[in-house]
């Protein structure tokens, strides 16, 4: 069994933003293609390819669906086959970098100077400290050949 296609929609083209993202969608079904993938993980992209070709929607909550479906897909890959787009794990860790890296230093910073305005201090740094995690988490993927040469964008 192969991966289904998504039928293709006319309707949508006056509408920039949605056009562009049922382009990605497509995009990312394309790469998926490329790759090896069992059966059952086949079996689950291919059920949430038919909701959206089933799908009646219009408009923005079309969009809503086909970034849901969009995001189940990569969650599916992430989790079976540790399959990512292109700066997945950049973005991921920016966030964490941030929250779980940045506030506690920047905590530590405010206290040790008795100014707890100071607590956004440690957000950049942890954004980069992030970044770079992320970023070389990345370039392992991508040099084991679990990632798509696609960008997620919303």
């Amino acid at each position: 069994m192969s991966l289904n296609t998504l039928k293709d929609r006319p309707e949508i083209s006056g509408e920039v933003k949605l056009d562009r993202l049922y382009a990605q969608f497509k995009q990312l079904l394309g790469e998926i293609a490329k790759k090896e993938i069992s059966q059952s993980v086949l079996n689950q992209i291919n059920t949430e390819i038919e909701e959206v070709n089933h799908s009646v929607l219009t408009g923005t909550h079309l969009a809503r669906l086909v970034k849901r479906k969009q995001t189940n897909i990569l969650k599916i890959l992430e989790k079976e086959h540790k399959i990512t787009p292109k700066n997945h794990y950049r973005t991921l860790w920016m966030v964490l970098g941030m929250s779980g890296i940045g506030l506690p230093i920047g905590a530590a910073i405010g206290t040790a100077v008795g100014n707890i305005g100071l607590l956004a201090l440690g957000m950049p740094i942890g954004m980069a400290i992030g970044l770079v995690l992320g970023a070389n988490m990345d370039k392992k993927a991508l040099a084991a050949g679990r990632q798509m040469d696609i960008e997620i964008k919303y």
